[in-house]
């Protein structure tokens, strides 16, 4: 299918204008961005402080469950949407959020039944939490959809919104979990609330899902959607490997350990986990406009996110223990041994998503999947490895030695991509 955007033959915006427009997109992702990441942070010490160390592991591992079906529908519907369908008529838009956010739905609904079966299999708090997660992931995967349509269209405001009325809804059913005091009211309570937002979006959008589309959608987006999906999984699902793998090596306590250091750098995780939702949109309108500028604005993307994330964690360090007990409870102890080794892997997943992004806008679907391959079995290997090795402390570790060995790998092919790039968009010159 050929890719829908901008007649190349409309005249380029000055370039004032031009990088005002930008600025002021970006600002919209990153308060969309900090909301999400307040959201997640306040979801993640709040069950932190609640429960004890191996029932936050089962809520963990619940949560990187939900990582890795978030990463199948953002690589089968969201994905293709903010490629093709940035910047276009808002025809062309509308049909293409129906069926993409119907394609959410479905995959939400298709897993979310899977995870109520194994859930029942497995019992126990773990058990609970997935069964719990299945009922809420069509909800939670339809408002993450949302955000995708709004970034796509250039109203990130929109979408900033959208996580507000998340967070909104998210304190009174808090305070009911709480009361309850079990892992499955946190994982009801933190679906239910996304539901309410899933739901807004409609309103916000004028837009119903419509789910019978996704199988056109699919197939007329095969080429991108299916790569995406085995890159998206393998991102996450290395993630999800490594929680299983040391809880089995270390125990499910380890798990609770990894996911409360976690939480110290959550604001840069959560940046990093939906950076497409901004990033991959502008990288797009910047190939479209100025194609030579694309490699500069790839590199003070991922450069600027890892020299934050730096900074963060130099922050981190400076924390005094009561201040650390406060946010996280008993879990700190553990957690604040791993923030150096986990800054410095945020620090290089940061780099290597400006990469990333010049990759998707550019449509080097197959230099993408590569790229994510190798970054995820370097995480796997390191983080089990390490954890073999060292326990928790190692895992830690060998994740960060792998993420700065991927983000090379990713900038490499980045470079290839655009030599390439301007190769083809050289005219040939015919002798006569």
């Amino acid at each position: 299918m050929a890719t829908e955007g901008v007649d190349p033959r409309t005249p380029a915006p000055p370039a004032g204008s031009a990088r005002r427009a930008i600025v002021g997109r970006l600002s919209w992702g990153l308060a969309d961005q900090a909301a999400s990441s307040l959201t997640n942070f306040a979801v993640g010490i709040h069950v932190a402080r609640s429960l004890g160390l191996a029932a936050f592991g089962a809520f963990s591992l619940a949560w990187v469950t939900y990582g890795v079906v978030l990463s199948v529908s953002r690589g089968l519907a969201t994905d293709p949407l903010v490629v093709r369908f940035s910047g276009v008529s808002d025809v062309s838009w509308r049909g293409a959020v129906a069926r993409s956010s119907g394609t959410a739905l479905g995959v939400g609904a298709a897993i979310g039944a899977v995870c109520l079966v194994v859930g029942s299999a497995l019992g126990g708090p773990v058990g609970t939490a997935f069964a719990c997660l299945g009922v809420m992931l069509p909800g939670l995967l339809l408002q993450d959809a949302w955000r995708y349509a709004f970034f796509a269209a250039g109203t990130g405001r929109k979408a900033f919104v959208n996580d507000l009325v998340w967070g909104v809804a998210l304190v009174p059913a808090m305070v009911v979990a709480a009361r309850v005091g079990s892992v499955a009211a946190f994982v009801l309570a933190w679906g239910a609330s996304a539901t309410v937002a899933a739901a807004y979006g409609c309103l916000q959008s004028g837009i119903r899902p419509w789910s019978s589309g996704a199988r056109e959608w699919l197939r007329e987006h095969r080429d991108l959607g299916y790569r995406y999906l085995v890159e998206n999984v393998s991102n996450s699902g290395a993630g999800q490997l490594r929680a299983y793998g040391l809880g089995a090596i270390v125990g499910v306590s380890a798990v609770g350990v990894v996911r409360g250091a976690e939480l110290l750098l959550g604001p840069f995780l959560a940046v990093l986990m939906g950076l497409s939702l901004v990033t991959v949109a502008e990288a797009a309108r910047v190939l479209r406009r100025s194609p030579h500028r694309l490699g500069t604005f790839c590199l003070l993307l991922g450069g600027g996110q890892a020299a934050a994330a730096l900074l963060w964690g130099t922050a981190l360090l400076l924390m005094p223990d009561r201040a650390g007990e406060l946010v996280l409870g008993g879990v700190w102890h553990s957690a604040s041994e791993l923030i150096v080794p986990a800054t410095l892997g945020v620090a290089g997943a940061g780099l290597g998503t400006g990469a990333a992004a010049g990759l998707r806008a550019l449509g080097a679907a197959r230099r993408s999947l590569r790229s994510q391959l190798f970054a995820s079995t370097c995480y796997v290997g390191g983080g089990l490895g390490g954890a073999a090795v060292a326990g928790t402390i190692g895992s830690a570790w060998g994740v960060a030695a792998a993420t700065v060995c991927g983000s090379a790998v990713w900038w490499l092919h980045l470079r290839s991509a655009l030599r390439r790039h301007r190769q083809d968009s050289v005219p040939e010159v015919r002798t006569t």
